[in-house]
């Protein structure tokens, strides 16, 4: 059985930066003949491989690029699909996946993961996620806001801290305060919180706070932001969470 070149990656590239990518992810890009994107991230893979083909599209054009890189590898060009953070994570694997189920099943299609904004933000918090955590998208745009807030509430009451994906935008500007009013429902006043912009790139910046400042912090697309739990503390200016260790 011969070696099959109609191949499509979907990559994850991690915060953006070059020393964000994974080794495989780097490798990839390397060898591969297009690289198809969002224009915001392919605009960051470009820093590093300048040489390469690219196709773009904007925001929302989400399906439109994932079925022209289909067809591309399709035709025999061997090309990678690039996400920012991990290619799972609220990335492309799932709709290229979905896309090919039917229409490009003699596609070889293999996902290489990528640093997630919720590892790589809580990097710079300290260590906000060392215990059980939920990542939730406040993004309304595929999801209905009943559900976000059902899934805000559940993840409250079972007291896992919390990763807030997509927290603002122009057209969703009170959804991070929606988000801590649900949070402070049942109390909840002193847990310690934080927030990154711009992870791991050029003007990145953090905040450690409280839930209740947090409620009217200014953020937006490209910020993350961490909720701790009831074990959550500020330990030598970084957000911990406390796994539970015995004597410590």
């Amino acid at each position: 059985m011969g070696i099959n070149m109609k191949k499509l990656y979907v990559v994850g590239i991690g915060p953006g930066v070059e020393e964000g990518m994974t080794a495989e992810a780097r490798h990839v890009l390397q060898e591969v003949d297009l690289i198809v994107g969002y224009t915001v991230y392919v605009n960051l893979v470009k820093k590093v491989f300048p040489e390469k083909e690219y196709f773009e599209t904007g925001m929302r054009g989400e399906v439109e690029r994932c079925r022209a890189a289909l067809e591309k590898a399709q035709s025999g060009i061997v090309t990678a699909v690039v996400c920012s953070g991990d290619a799972e994570v609220y990335g492309m694997a799932g709709l290229v996946l979905e896309l090919s189920e039917k229409e490009f099943v003699g596609v070889e299609i293999q996902v290489v993961a990528g640093v997630t904004a919720a590892l790589s933000g809580g990097a710079v918090l300290g260590a906000p996620l060392g215990h059980d955590f939920a990542v939730i998208s406040l993004s309304d745009l595929l999801t209905p806001w009943e559900t976000i807030e059902k899934r805000l509430r559940a993840a409250r009451a079972a007291d896992f801290c919390i990763c807030l994906y997509n927290p603002s935008s122009k057209k969703r500007g009170d959804y991070l305060q929606r988000a801590c009013d649900i949070m402070l429902e049942n109390g909840g006043t002193g847990i310690v919180c934080g927030y990154v912009t711009n992870i791991g790139r050029e003007g990145q910046s953090y905040c450690l706070t409280t839930l209740e400042k947090l409620r009217e912090a200014k953020v937006d697309m490209f910020t993350t932001v961490f909720i701790g739990n009831s074990q959550t503390r500020v330990i030598r200016d970084k957000m911990v969470t406390s796994r539970g260790y015995r004597g410590v």
